[in-house]
């Protein structure tokens, strides 16, 4: 079902304005309603004057390349933005070791832009399979390396478009979350490299391509991490002793290569993945007493098949 179409004042906006955008078409579980407006800023200027004319009670939402992102079926009301490598996606070498980049870039091309730089520490950015927005909003990691250990600075727009830069301490790093403010949209980053032999740097990049390749089914339609790792315990091996491995809903599946990634078989409905999800959760909880918390960021309104309740309410 479509939106209406929102009324808005873009006198002077140059990024492109798209009514009822199919979000299936750019998740990675190739799932999810519309966008009632999706905007895809042209660089920072254009973002900024979008958010200073856009009336305060339109919803915004940001969403990066789609990789852990769950749209639900029922699709998003008011206004997605999403970056574009166009706009966000520079990549510069500063001194001290240092590289600025744009938020729209994947994880890879700033682990392989470090590499030909000369600079270690990316290379746990060549095994995560998003963007640098969203690896600040979550502080992503992978192969023990994680985004707070190589961030300087982040600048950001709110709501209302003023423009903020923020220290790695300001961000409020924790695992897989950061405490900054909910409204604001990442837009560049400065990171700290070490100077490092180029063999060392693709010899480490390599060791998490071979992590990745035997360990995930990358060549799936899946959303990655599913959930993150309670303390003292991996995500996967309380899946796995739940008797989840393989375990279908509809056209949803919990992988059989590594249970922490649910799966898209080819029809599934992001209501069919969401309560495969829940169906974990409880059976976790009642296997072990563990709470499993989503990874996975769920956005939108449910569908026909309604929304999911947590735990399935257990």
């Amino acid at each position: 079902m479509s939106f209406p179409v929102l009324d808005l004042d873009l006198a002077g906006i140059r990024g492109r304005v798209t009514p009822n955008f199919r979000l299936d078409t750019v998740t990675w579980f190739r799932v999810g309603g519309l966008a009632q407006m999706l905007f895809q800023p042209a660089d920072e200027a254009d973002l900024q004057l979008f958010l200073q004319q856009l009336p305060a009670e339109v919803p915004v939402l940001v969403i990066g390349v789609g990789s852990n992102l769950l749209v639900r079926d029922g699709g998003i009301p008011g206004v997605v933005i999403r970056l574009s490598a166009k706009g966000f996606g520079g990549m510069e070498r500063l001194s001290g070791d240092r590289i600025r980049v744009g938020t729209a870039l994947p994880d890879k091309r700033v682990a392989a832009f470090a590499l030909d730089e000369g600079l270690a520490g990316f290379a746990f950015y060549h095994g995560i399979p998003g963007a640098i927005g969203g690896a600040l909003r979550m502080n992503a990691g992978a192969n023990g390396g994680e985004t707070r250990e190589r961030l300087v600075e982040v600048t950001a727009l709110d709501r209302s478009g003023t423009r903020h830069v923020l220290s790695n301490a300001d961000m409020g790093f924790t695992y897989r979350h950061t405490d900054a403010a909910e409204d604001l949209i990442f837009t560049e980053a400065i990171y700290q490299g070490e100077p490092a032999n180029r063999g060392v740097i693709e010899a480490a990049m390599a060791e998490v391509e071979a992590h990745r390749e035997r360990a995930q089914p990358i060549r799936e339609k899946t959303g990655g991490s599913t959930f993150k790792n309670p303390p003292g315990h991996s995500a996967w091996k309380l899946v796995d002793g739940a008797g989840c491995r393989g375990l279908k809903i509809g056209g949803a599946q919990v992988s059989e290569m590594h249970c922490n990634f649910l799966i898209n078989t080819g029809d599934a409905t992001a209501h069919d993945l969401e309560l495969l999800g829940e169906t974990v959760r409880a059976r976790v909880l009642a296997a072990s007493g563990v709470r499993l918390d989503w990874e996975i960021k769920r956005l939108g309104l449910p569908g026909a098949g309604g929304a999911v309740e947590p735990f399935l309410g257990a």
